[in-house]
């Protein structure tokens, strides 16, 4: 018989609650005071969940799992934060390239009146964030194995977190897309945004660029960005 996801999720909180990790995720709590207790003990139960499943599936290196509440979960809510203190709304968004499940299993969490696609194509980076999407019980993610070019949808959010180049990451997903792309990156933005105006014949005054520093501050986050790009009237609607 199939465990039901609430107990699933208890026993990994309480197996996460030794976790050197869980410091940082408590401070992802105080960066996120909105957040539900439900919500909570959704992040909470990523620390064992992603220990487990790296153990088994490569998706972290594993010099980084120690830093997985820094490195990817809190970096991945900066589009969060970005989103809140924008009041950008949105009913379907995908991340592409999501690898391991992020930037998307943390934005699910925060959003759960969002449907998410999470897309990538190595099939058992899929079957990770299948795995750790059920165990905590969210029921507004749909994994999708294959190559953001030959999916078909619309979506109103591509998200992803610096898979390429703008250059090269804008025509592998402008079909997908309605209102724009909300891109983690780091870098020299300015120069690559120049060039990707350029190169996808995309209006300079349609990108946007935001420190991630300004939110969070820990040392990680200096000169890493959120790099907004589309029609900006369009991404509060």
């Amino acid at each position: 018989m199939r465990e039901q996801p609430g107990k699933i999720l208890h026993e990994y909180q309480e197996k996460d609650e030794t976790l050197p990790t869980e410091i940082t995720c408590e401070k992802i709590f105080r960066y996120f005071p909105e957040l539900t207790e439900e919500q909570k003990g959704q992040f909470r139960a990523l620390g064992a969940l992603y220990r487990e499943w790296n153990s088994k599936i490569n998706v972290i290196s594993r010099k980084d799992i120690d830093q997985l509440y820094l490195h990817h979960v809190l970096h991945s809510m900066a589009i969060a934060r970005y989103m809140i203190e924008n009041g950008i709304n949105a009913r379907k968004i995908i991340d592409v390239g999501t690898g391991g499940g992020f930037p998307g299993i943390p934005l699910a969490i925060t959003f759960p009146h969002i449907e998410f696609t999470l897309c990538d194509s190595i099939s058992k980076k899929i079957k990770v964030v299948t795995e750790i999407s059920n165990s905590i019980g969210l029921k507004n993610i749909t994994p999708k194995w294959g190559r953001s070019e030959d999916l078909k949808g619309e979506y109103d959010f591509v998200v992803s977190r610096g898979v390429t180049t703008l250059k090269n990451f804008i025509p592998l997903v402008k079909h997908l897309y309605t209102k724009g792309i909300i891109y983690l990156k780091g870098g020299d933005i300015y120069s690559e945004a120049l060039e990707c105006s350029r190169m996808c014949h995309i209006p300079k005054e349609n990108f946007r660029s935001s420190e991630i520093s300004r939110w969070f501050e820990e040392e990680f986050f200096i000169e890493k960005y959120i790099v907004s790009i589309g029609d900006f009237d369009k991404f509060t609607l």
